[in-house]
């Protein structure tokens, strides 16, 4: 049962914070007494000499506590990765079996209850591969998502790199009704991050929004109509 709506969160590169973001704005969405459901078709991670895991929680744990579900829930089991490389590759080294855009599609496995919001969270950047026949935007083009969020770094490049991952998620759903750029550990006291955020609000034409500080509005642009 598809969710009444369906949010994308991907990002310019990797560790630019998409899994903060997106827990920050099941948090909201929880609040305002919204269903919600996570996903993370595949994920990869660093394990340390003991196996235990690089920075204490895998994405799917810190999704699920946000949405107050398993983590089994948000990303299948056969979908954990203990290798810091993107998801098909990391399977590769580990000698598991190869896997497809529509593979992770097809096993998304919403909940039965209805969920006004589903948020799904890809791996990497928007052109890092998801599976081994395509990347994010494959992904985003058979998800066919109600609203995206891009999540950037409000440092330096990020003009550079916020640009070219909108066009090319453009390729596959077009312009989304609700297309938000999340300058992710936003400093206003910085020139740099305030000149970005002003120059693709003017000059690129992108609704911008900062964390911290903005969780409520980014909570309305995403679900407009859940």
């Amino acid at each position: 049962m598809r969710p009444d709506r369906v949010v994308l969160v991907c990002g310019t590169a990797t560790d630019v914070g998409k899994t903060w973001v997106g827990a920050r704005l099941l948090a909201v969405l929880r609040g305002r007494g919204l269903t919600v459901a996570a996903r993370k078709p595949a994920q990869s991670f660093e394990v340390d000499g003991d196996g235990g895991v690089l920075g204490g929680a895998t994405d799917a744990e810190v999704l699920g506590e946000a949405s107050g579900e398993r983590p089994d829930q948000v990303c299948r089991r056969s979908r954990w990765y203990p290798r810091a490389m993107a998801p098909p590759m990391a399977a590769e080294a580990l000698g598991l079996p190869a896997f497809t855009v529509a593979d992770l599609y097809g096993a998304l496995a919403w909940p039965t209850r209805s969920v006004a919001v589903g948020l799904v969270e890809t791996a990497g950047g928007v052109r890092s591969p998801q599976a081994d026949d395509g990347d994010a935007v494959d992904f985003c083009g058979a998800l066919r998502p109600d609203a995206v969020v891009l999540v950037a770094d409000a440092g330096l490049g990020t003009i550079n790199s916020v640009s070219l991952s909108m066009a090319a998620l453009s390729t596959a759903v077009g312009d989304p009704p609700a297309a938000v750029v999340v300058l992710d550990r936003y400093d206003h006291s910085r020139e740099l991050h305030r000149r970005n955020r002003a120059w693709l609000e003017r000059r690129a034409g992108y609704r911008v929004l900062v964390l911290p500080g903005e969780e409520e509005l980014l909570a309305d642009a995403v679900a407009a109509s859940a």
